[in-house]
C-alpha cells in the first residue's frame, strides 16, 4: 500500500448535514477542503440515506395502502420507490461536492495533532488540516441479549428492506423510532406488537397525549405491552420467539429500536485527547469545540438532539467560529420543535404544563380532541380526525410556553408555534389570527379559546 500526504485548510470526517454544508461553504471562500466518507451508500448522511427521508417515504406509501392491496407485494413496491428516491439523493449529494472539495472514500483515524490518516482502497492518505470537523453520526444500538443477531432480527436501517415481509412483527422499544415503525408496518398490513419497557407510552408527554397516541395505535391494530422487558430472542422453527419476564411473543421478524450509539470507536480519538462520555459521544462545549485544539464535533456524534435540523444548526455554530465573530452557540437554541411521524404526526415544542409550573410559571392550559375542534375541518376533510392538541400559556403575560399537536399537518403547524414562542407572541394573537380555510392552523382559533388555570 502506498502512502500520500494531503494538506488542507479544513477536513470534514463524515458526510452528514453539518459536515457537507460546512465543506461546501468553506470551499466557496477559496479555502481547501477535504471530505472523508467511509461508506459511499452514505453520501449525504444518515438523514437522506437511512433515516428521515426514506422512512417518511415509506410512511407515506403505507398510509396510501388500500385494504385490498396485498401487504407483501405492496411493501416490495414501496421499497423499490424508496430506493429510487434515495439513489437519486445520494448521487446528487456526491455531485454537490465533486470538484469542490477533495473527496476521500475510506476509514479515518487520528494519528497526531491536526492529522488524520485515511485508509482508502488505493492506499493511505495522511491529511493535515488547520481545522477538523468530526461528523461521523450514530448507528442503531444492538442490545446485549441472546438472539439479538439472529436472522430477521432487524434494526431501523435493515428493516427498511425486510424480506420476506413480516406478517407478524415485534417492535422492541417505544421511543420515536419504535412508534414510527410500529405505526408504519401496521399500515402496511402487519400484525404488530409493540414492547414498551416503561409503564406508559411517552412518559414525558401529557397523559392525555400519551393515551391518545396509544388509542390510535391500538385502533390501527398495534398491540401495546407495557413493562415488557426482553430476556432473549430464540428461533422456534420458522418463527422467532421473544422471551419476556413471564411469557413470550412469536413473530416472523423483530425490530430492535432501543436507541443509537455514536460512530467513534475507530477514530483514534485518544491519540489527540478528544474526550468522550461514557456512551462514546464526543464531549463538546457550547461552541461545539472538542478538547483537542482546532477540532469540532457536529451532528449526532456530539450527543446532542439527534435531528438533521440540529445538525444544520451545528453547521451555523461552527461556521461562526471559522468565519464569523465566534459568538453563536448551542445555548442560543430556543423552542426547538420535534415530530414523531406516526399517523397523524405527533409534534411537540416548548414546555408541558407540568414543566412550565416546575419552572415557576402560573400556567393556563387548553386541551381538546381534534375531532371536537369545530374551527378545524381539515382533518375531517382528509379523513383523519384523530388526535389531540394542547397548549401551555403563562397566565401573567399570556405568552405561549409550549404545545403538543397530535394532528394532521402538525409537522408544519409546530413550526409556527415554535416561532411564536421565540418571538414572545401571546395566546391572544394566535387565537385571534386570521388563518386560511380550511387549514390545520385554524385549530389555534378553537383550542386557545378554552384556556383555563392548570390544575395538574
Amino acid at each position: 500500500m502506498t502512502t500520500s500526504p494531503l494538506s488542507v485548510d479544513l477536513l470534514v470526517i463524515g458526510w452528514g448535514k453539518a459536515g457537507k454544508t460546512l465543506a461546501k461553504r468553506y470551499a466557496a471562500t477559496g479555502r481547501s477542503v477535504a471530505l472523508v466518507e467511509r461508506d459511499p451508500a452514505m453520501y449525504g448522511g444518515t438523514c437522506i440515506n437511512v433515516a428521515c427521508v426514506p422512512t417518511k417515504d415509506l410512511v407515506v406509501s403505507a398510509e396510501a395502502r388500500r385494504p385490498s392491496d396485498d401487504p407483501s407485494e405492496y411493501f416490495a413496491r414501496a421499497v423499490a420507490d424508496r430506493d429510487a428516491l434515495i439513489g437519486g439523493l445520494n448521487a446528487a449529494n456526491h455531485g454537490m461536492l465533486e470538484g469542490v472539495a477533495t473527496l476521500l472514500d475510506g476509514d479515518a483515524r487520528f494519528t497526531g495533532p491536526k492529522q488524520v490518516t485515511v485508509r482508502t482502497a488505493h492506499g493511505d492518505v495522511v491529511v493535515t488540516a488547520e481545522r477538523i470537523v468530526v461528523g461521523t453520526g450514530a448507528v442503531p444500538a444492538r442490545p446485549d441479549i441472546p438472539g439479538a443477531t439472529l436472522p430477521r432480527v432487524y434494526d431501523s436501517t435493515t428493516i427498511q428492506h425486510a424480506d420476506p415481509f413480516p406478517d407478524r412483527l415485534v417492535v422492541v422499544g417505544a421511543g420515536f423510532v419504535g412508534l414510527e415503525f410500529a405505526n408504519m408496518f401496521a399500515l402496511f398490513g402487519a400484525d404488530v406488537t409493540l414492547l414498551d419497557s416503561r409503564g406508559a407510552l411517552l412518559p414525558d408527554a401529557e397523559p392525555v397525549v400519551a393515551q391518545a397516541v396509544e388509542d390510535v395505535l391500538s385502533r390501527r391494530g398495534v398491540t401495546v405491552r407495557h413493562d415488557a422487558r426482553v430476556r432473549a430472542i430464540e428461533r422456534a422453527g420458522d418463527v422467532l420467539r421473544v422471551l419476556l419476564a413471564h411469557d413470550d411473543v412469536e413473530a416472523d421478524a423483530v425490530l430492535l429500536a432501543i436507541g443509537r450509539v455514536p460512530v467513534t470507536s475507530e477514530l483514534g480519538l485518544d491519540v489527540v485527547g478528544i474526550a468522550t462520555d461514557d456512551r462514546g459521544f464526543i464531549i463538546v462545549d457550547d461552541r461545539l469545540r472538542t478538547s483537542a485544539d482546532g477540532v469540532f464535533a457536529v451532528g449526532d456524534v456530539n450527543g446532542g438532539p439527534q435531528f438533521t435540523y440540529i445538525s444544520l444548526d451545528d453547521n451555523r455554530v461552527v461556521w461562526d467560529q471559522l468565519k464569523g465573530e465566534g459568538r453563536r452557540s448551542t445555548s442560543d437554541r430556543v423552542a426547538v420543535p420535534r415530530t414523531t411521524f406516526i399517523t397523524p404526526p405527533l409534534s411537540q415544542v416548548g414546555l408541558t404544563p407540568a414543566e412550565a409550573r416546575a419552572a415557576g410559571h402560573d400556567v393556563l392550559h387548553a386541551s381538546k380532541e381534534v375531532a371536537r375542534i369545530a374551527t378545524m375541518p381539515r382533518p375531517k376533510i382528509v379523513g383523519d380526525p384523530d388526535g389531540v392538541i394542547t397548549f401551555s400559556v403563562d397566565a401573567a403575560t399570556r405568552r405561549i410556553l409550549g404545545a403538543t399537536l397530535f394532528c394532521v399537518d402538525s409537522q408544519e403547524l409546530v413550526n409556527l408555534v415554535a416561532l411564536a414562542i421565540r418571538a414572545g407572541t401571546t395566546a391572544d394573537e394566535l387565537l385571534n389570527g386570521i388563518w386560511t380555510h380550511p387549514s390545520s392552523t385554524e385549530a389555534l382559533n378553537g383550542v386557545l379559546a378554552e384556556l383555563e388555570p392548570y390544575s395538574g
